[in-house]
């Protein structure tokens, strides 16, 4: 077995297989954040306000848990929206549901903006394209098996 199955021993060594799985993963995490960070700085965000814009463009979201998907410090997400907000992208509101609980949301120029900036994320329109429509869904369905329900990866 190796590295992606929970039940084997952190101490055995990962299989070739595995460790081929995990290049190409690393190859394509690192070809989409350099794409990323050129498309941020084409809409003259940083690739962390990007990425908040992004979270956001899919509807308004506790501050905390925005600090949880992007793994840093609440602090550092306060920052970001306050440069959000100075540049009309996104807002502050309390949530109806529990009014001690800051949300922050995409306003419309922000939900365009991310929009255009996903849209403009070409690098892995040509691979796959390259894939059948059978292809695109086994690799997505694999894809969200290995990050599970709650769109987190496990711990290992």
């Amino acid at each position: 077995m190796g590295i992606l199955d929970p039940m084997t021993s952190s101490n055995e060594p990962p299989d070739p297989l595995t460790l081929e799985v995990v290049e190409l993963i690393g190859t394509i995490v690192a070809r989409y954040h350099e794409e990323y960070e050129q498309a941020a700085a084409k809409h003259s965000l940083t690739g962390a306000q990007a990425r908040v814009l992004g979270l956001l463009s899919r509807g308004p979201t506790p501050m905390r848990r925005i600090a949880q998907q992007l793994k840093c410090e609440p602090s550092n997400v306060t920052g970001i929206i306050d440069r959000l907000e100075t540049r009309g992208l996104a807002e502050r509101r309390l949530d109806p549901a529990d009014r001690r609980v800051k949300l922050a949301a995409a306003t419309d120029r922000g939900k365009e903006t991310a929009d255009r900036l996903r849209g403009s994320l070409g690098f892995a329109r040509a691979p796959l394209a390259g894939l059948s429509e059978r292809e695109r869904t086994v690799l997505r369905d694999l894809l969200k098996r290995m990050v599970g329900p709650d769109g987190e990866l496990p711990a290992v």
